[in-house]
């Protein structure tokens, strides 16, 4: 999605460029550096496509015809397709504070397609987390045991964990919220030996002169001892030391997401699960068990950190005690084709079903249907 770091020059007076008034108004609006990637990257993009055209220039043409480009040529997914338009729609408005309803109404939305989610079993999350190791298994332990999101794993701190009362604190989840979740008794005691060697590291961290950790929001210039602290460390820290890429001091970085995703899908892979899972199923098979196992859906909803509850609702739909109450009609049938008894008249008595059995099958040549609508004429 990205190309070269070359920024684009807005004009000659020497006003910021197009690019880092970009970056100045997400960051002043707090946005996540991931969303600043993103917008800065399809900003970059729908001006290149327009042969580097400022964007005061063009119109609601213009934006239609990259986008349309995006869905025709490039045949991305609708969620990409609507994050292009939402990032040129925020440099209009945001950046350049133009009026975007005169630019015209025509503007393409893609439809999301309403997919479900795919949910392990019971069993295949135990195959799973049976092919892992030590951090690995420990994280993914957490997106199971108590519905993580990846990144709301990786950026877990030290402070965040209550042993004692078994919860944890999610920090700046998606959309900027925080949350208590619940921490699984099955990971306290591996969670407490892993920290053990982890602040081994951080102790030699410090030695070496280093030791030093990410704060949020200038925590570091108001607390300027924090950031060394144990408490602010990461859960998962990275194995190397690596430059903060904004302050450009060289610290401890969390985990790279990444490493977990691949030792999580080599996982699945030898537990032989065709399902097209990652990381994230874990989280929705965390949502789904909750509910089959009867917890209320209000209580799941805050555990996941969902602002609306027809969000959690889409769980209700991949719930194994949905259908396995239900039983086939093609299972109805007999040999012959004709209705046979199903479970309802298989759940009675013996006696009975024995009894009516054999009426069906003298009477009526073993069609039920037959059976029943004579019953039903009879009585009628």
């Amino acid at each position: 999605m990205m190309e070269s770091n070359a920024d684009i020059v807005m004009d000659a007076d020497r006003k910021p460029k197009l690019l880092d008034q970009v970056r100045h108004v997400i960051r002043a609006k707090h946005y996540s550096r991931r969303t600043e990637e993103a917008y800065v990257g399809w900003v970059r993009r729908f001006v290149l496509f327009h042969n580097r055209r400022h964007p005061r220039e063009m119109a609601a043409a213009e934006i239609t015809k990259f986008i349309t480009h995006l869905a025709v040529n490039g045949n991305v997914a609708a969620s990409t397709q609507n994050q292009a338009l939402n990032a040129i729609l925020f440099l209009y408005r945001q950046v350049l504070k133009v009026d975007i309803e005169a630019l015209g109404s025509d503007l393409i939305w893609a439809k999301k397609p309403k997919k479900l989610p795919e949910v392990f079993t019971s069993q295949q999350v135990g195959e799973v987390l049976g092919h892992l190791q030590g951090a690995y298994w420990l994280a993914a332990m957490l997106l199971y045991g108590s519905g993580l999101r990846l990144i709301e794993c990786m950026r877990l701190r030290v402070k965040d964990i209550d042993f004692e009362q078994r919860k944890l604190a999610v920090r700046e989840g998606k959309g900027k919220k925080d949350r208590i979740t619940m921490l699984a008794a099955a990971v306290v005691g591996p969670l407490q030996e892993h920290l053990t060697a982890v602040k081994k590291q951080h102790e030699q961290d410090l030695q070496d002169g280093y030791g030093t950790v990410y704060l949020p929001h200038a925590l570091a210039r108001k607390y300027p001892n924090a950031n060394r602290c144990w408490g602010w460390q990461y859960v998962f820290p990275a194995s190397r030391l690596s430059e903060d890429p904004r302050a450009g001091t060289i610290q401890r970085h969390h985990f790279d997401e990444s490493a977990v995703q691949k030792e999580v899908k080599k996982a699945i892979r030898k537990a032989k699960i065709l399902k097209h899972a990652s990381c994230h199923t874990l989280r929705h098979s965390f949502a789904t068990h909750l509910l089959e196992a009867g917890y209320n859906i209000r209580t799941v909803q805050e555990l996941l950190g969902h602002e609306d509850v027809s969000t959690t609702m889409i769980y209700t739909h991949v719930m194994r005690n949905n259908i396995t109450g239900a039983c086939s009609p093609a299972d109805f049938l007999g040999k012959e084709g004709q209705m046979r008894l199903n479970s309802l008249f298989e759940s009675l008595p013996a006696e009975i079903e024995q009894r009516f059995e054999s009426l069906v099958n003298k009477r009526y040549h073993g069609d039920l249907q037959a059976a029943i609508l004579s019953f039903i004429n009879l009585h009628e």
